[in-house]
């Protein structure tokens, strides 16, 4: 068979039989999320080019050499979006969220879009789950959002994660840094890369995120953020590691994080793993305090992360991190001629309706190959109804684990399904050989305080 066309290079299907890995990652980072009280919030897949240029920063490698790019059909300048922040702030702007409570805590799960050289863990169309908190300037919340990120990673059952912190201060205390990270890389601008001799004049501290070997080795001897903070950068750094350690979230320091985004202010971090190779980023953020005003709005201090979903996968895979078996159907109806298939449907009706996934052949095979298709699909019991099961008004239902059969009313199929299904429960849930004591689960204290 010839294909007409293949999947776009640097994009990825996931396939039915491991779907349920990624919406259990995606479940558990929602569900964290909103026990953290952030909401999930959904934006365009595709923006004004304005609006990445003026929020990522047009030093940025993502705005200078990876977004998709391009002129619809009224002549407007539109581009997928190639992170999830700047599409959260337009909507917080718009839909005037800025005038709620604050802090607005929101969440999402997003497909973004860079044109970069594929590879384990970076894709051209990847998916992020990130979140934004806008109106807080406590470090408090730089806090809270990345213990929020760790408790992702622990409900993934995710281990060995470093988290490395940073601030790169306000712009006054910035500018300061900016001027002699100038004067360090100017000696070597002949041997600068030609990305970074226009970094040198435009925004130096980009300098620092090259990933030319030379232009790396340079940068080990240059100035460090950390020796030009103001006292407020200096004061809110501290307070930052201070509340972190009240939550026994370890973190080790590190000068050099400037992150890829012209966004961030004031702290920034990322969790680094040594599992998956060159790719051991799997979530960075920080704050953006003045990204709100950059786009239109007030002053606005503010923070978030992302984190690569794939990269996620790619690591519960290499630890071997448990993930929850996919679904099976709970029932599959064999059924053999047109009574049997009027009763197979109206059966089918009923057990879906109260929440049973049922199946049953389309194809309408004989027994046998409707047999091998329900093993197939891993269904955990089958029933076979025939003429005569109409007519008697039983069949026969199979425990498709155990072999163990049992008679059920046709009539009263549901109910019988569920005295059966929950039997067989019953008789799994044994505690070291003993029969469960359902009581213990309901045990009231009862003495006196």
């Amino acid at each position: 068979m010839a294909l007409i066309t293949k999947a776009i290079k640097g994009t990825k299907d996931v396939l039915p039989k491991e779907v349920h890995k990624n919406q259990y990652i995606e479940a558990t980072c929602l569900e964290t999320a909103e026990k953290f009280g952030f909401k999930e919030i959904r934006t365009p897949v595709f923006e004004h080019t304005e609006l990445f240029q003026r929020g990522v920063g047009d030093t940025t490698d993502v705005v200078q050499k990876e977004m998709y790019t391009f002129d619809d059909k009224g002549g407007r300048s539109i581009t997928l979006r190639p992170e999830g922040t700047a599409g959260a702030v337009r909507s917080y702007l718009e839909n005037g969220l800025c005038n709620e409570a604050l802090p607005q805590k929101v969440c999402y799960l997003t497909s973004c879009y860079r044109y970069e050289k594929p590879q384990a863990g970076r894709l051209r169309e990847f998916h992020q789950f990130g979140v934004e908190c806008f109106g807080s300037q406590s470090p408090l919340a730089d806090a809270e959002i990345i213990a929020l990120a760790k408790s992702v990673f622990d409900s993934l059952g995710i281990e060995g994660l470093t988290l490395e912190l940073n601030s790169i201060g306000c712009p006054k205390c910035r500018a300061e840094y900016q001027k002699a990270l100038k004067e360090y890389f100017t000696q070597y601008k002949d041997r600068l890369c030609d990305t970074c001799k226009d970094r040198l004049e435009r925004n130096p501290m980009r300098l620092l995120d090259c990933k030319s070997p030379e232009d790396k080795e340079i940068a080990k001897g240059a100035p460090v953020v950390l020796d030009y903070l103001c006292e407020e950068c200096q004061e809110h750094f501290d307070k930052v590691q201070q509340y972190l350690k009240a939550q026994d979230i370890e973190f080790k320091i590190n000068p050099n994080i400037v992150r890829g985004l012209d966004y961030y202010t004031k702290t920034v971090f990322e969790f680094i793993s040594d599992s998956i190779g060159a790719q051991g980023t799997v979530c960075g953020g920080g704050r953006y305090d003045g990204l709100v005003k950059e786009l239109g709005g007030q002053d606005t201090p503010s923070l978030g992360f992302g984190m690569g979903l794939e990269r996620l996968m790619l690591l519960m895979e290499a630890q071997n991190a448990p993930f929850p078996e996919a679904e099976r159907p709970d029932l599959f109806i064999v059924a053999l001629g047109d009574k049997a298939t009027l009763k197979a449907l109206e059966i089918t009706k009923d057990m879906r309706a109260e929440g049973f996934g049922t199946q049953l052949d389309l194809n309408q095979r004989s027994v046998r190959a409707q047999m091998k298709y329900a093993d197939k699909l891993n269904a955990k019991f089958n029933v076979v109804i025939g003429d005569n099961e109409v007519e008697t008004g039983i069949a026969t239902l199979k425990n498709m684990d155990t072999g163990e059969q049992s008679e059920i009313s046709l009539e009263t199929f549901v109910n019988g399904f569920y005295r059966i299904s929950l039997d067989e429960q019953l008789k799994d849930l044994e505690i070291n050989g003993e029969e469960f004591d359902f009581g213990s689960l309901f045990k009231v204290n009862t003495e006196e305080e």
